[in-house]
């Protein structure tokens, strides 16, 4: 059993029922069925119906021992409401009565007597109607009647209870989920720091006990050892930081207009000795007159990330290119990280923005990571509303590419709950 409600409905109605197992809407199912065939047996009845909001059809029990689903419009439950919302039992002597009768009448079947009962939640929201027709012209006992009343509160309840045990569920496996995949992620964090800070330990230690036993060529080497060391440690634990606060909602989300190339500049300056010392070129094409509508600090830290994945993984024999480059495309700004590197199979694409544990792969300098960059650029591309993918090919280089809105964009109700969840 479905009930069909818009989107900004979804995730508020307890009786929104996704496709979340087919035990749920076979329980509710049942309960339904057992519900109207009591209700009948109380009333003396020969038809119950059981009409939920927003439904494409009713469940109708009758003669027969099945309960069955009979289609009817769009605006079936909205003319029935419309007749009768409040809650109370609806009976011949109602004003409305007469229209009621006739909805009922033109689809499904025409009857002599017939009484209702609408279905409220716990904030009074009427989510359906139950009703009771057949042939007969006797009235309905009023005693019964109360006792019916008092009975569909109680099945509305535990239905309320059914949909509500069932979101706890999913929502208590989608959490325990996530822990799990991020205890497993700080793992490889874990492991990935411990790694450099052995070998910062370790040389620093030789350099402070045997300096002066160390001639100037050993010194130096142990001292660039251990300055790009402590900047590659430094850019680790600067984006687990970024992504424990863009995870826990502290970043501020800030747009506003701005040159892009005020972005790639500030990379292209940053990233010019790394590039050189790889024998790497790196190539600035974002033209001039490229305005994107973003936040200007999170989209210098996606491009930072992706100009320096580029030039972890490619060739530093002297051939090796990463370009930058971007361009308006009707209401959105797109730009591209190119490089001539290693590339990435299938495999290794799907994975490449999920925080999973995975094997730390080594740039062509021997260079370690964990993904944390890429993980961060995908968190803050959501945020300012974009789409970030990625094309490769195994020894045949990788691009990133990354759509943003040119134009100042909207926020919704929910846009702002994404960015502080």
């Amino acid at each position: 059993m479905t009930i069909l409600m818009s989107s900004a409905e979804q995730h508020s109605d307890p009786l929104y029922c996704t496709e979340k197992g087919l035990t749920e809407i076979s329980i509710l199912k049942s309960k339904v069925e057992k519900f109207l065939k009591q209700i009948k047996t109380l009333l003396k009845v020969d038809t119950a119906v059981c009409a939920f909001s927003k439904e494409s059809h009713v469940w109708l029990s009758d003669g027969f021992e099945l309960l069955k689903a009979v289609s009817v419009p769009n605006t079936f439950f909205a003319s029935l409401e419309r007749v009768h919302a409040k809650k109370e039992i609806f009976l011949m002597t109602h004003p409305h009565y007469i229209c009621y009768q006739s909805v009922v009448t033109s689809h499904l079947c025409a009857s002599n007597r017939l009484i209702a009962f609408p279905l409220h939640d716990s904030k009074n929201r009427c989510l359906g109607h139950i009703f009771c027709f057949d042939q007969d012209s006797e009235g309905f006992d009023l005693a019964i009647a109360s006792i019916v009343y008092e009975l569909c509160d109680s099945f509305i309840e535990q239905i309320e209870l059914q949909q509500n045990h069932a979101d706890l569920k999913e929502k208590y496996q989608q959490v325990a989920t996530l822990n799990f995949n991020q205890t497993k992620f700080l793992q490889v964090i874990a492991h990935d720091l411990r790694a450099p800070f052995h070998g910062i330990l370790g040389f620093s230690e030789v350099l402070a006990d045997e300096y002066d036993s160390l001639d100037q060529a050993s010194i130096q080497n142990i001292s660039s050892y251990l300055n790009d060391t402590a900047k590659a440690t430094f850019d680790l634990l600067e984006n687990l930081l970024n992504w424990a606060m863009s995870e826990g909602g502290r970043f501020v989300y800030h747009p506003i207009y701005f040159n892009l190339k005020q972005s790639s500049q500030i990379v292209t300056s940053v990233l010019s000795s790394l590039a050189l010392s790889k024998n790497i070129e790196l190539i600035d094409q974002i033209p001039k007159d490229i305005l994107v509508y973003a936040d200007i600090n999170m989209m210098t830290s996606v491009l930072q990330n992706l100009v320096s994945n580029a030039l972890k993984f490619t060739a530093q024999d002297g051939t090796g290119k990463v370009i930058i480059s971007a361009q308006r495309v009707g209401q959105e700004v797109v730009f591209l990280v190119s490089d001539t590197g290693l590339g990435m199979d299938p495999e290794q694409q799907k994975m490449i923005f999920e925080p999973k544990l995975r094997t730390t792969l080594k740039g062509t300098g021997g260079e370690k990571g964990t993904g944390l960059g890429l993980v961060l650029c995908k968190r803050f591309v959501d945020i300012n509303h974009g789409q970030i993918k990625v094309e490769s090919q195994k020894g045949m280089g990788t691009t990133f590419t990354v759509q943003l809105p040119a134009e100042e964009y909207i926020l919704t109700q929910e846009d702002l709950t994404y960015i502080h969840a």
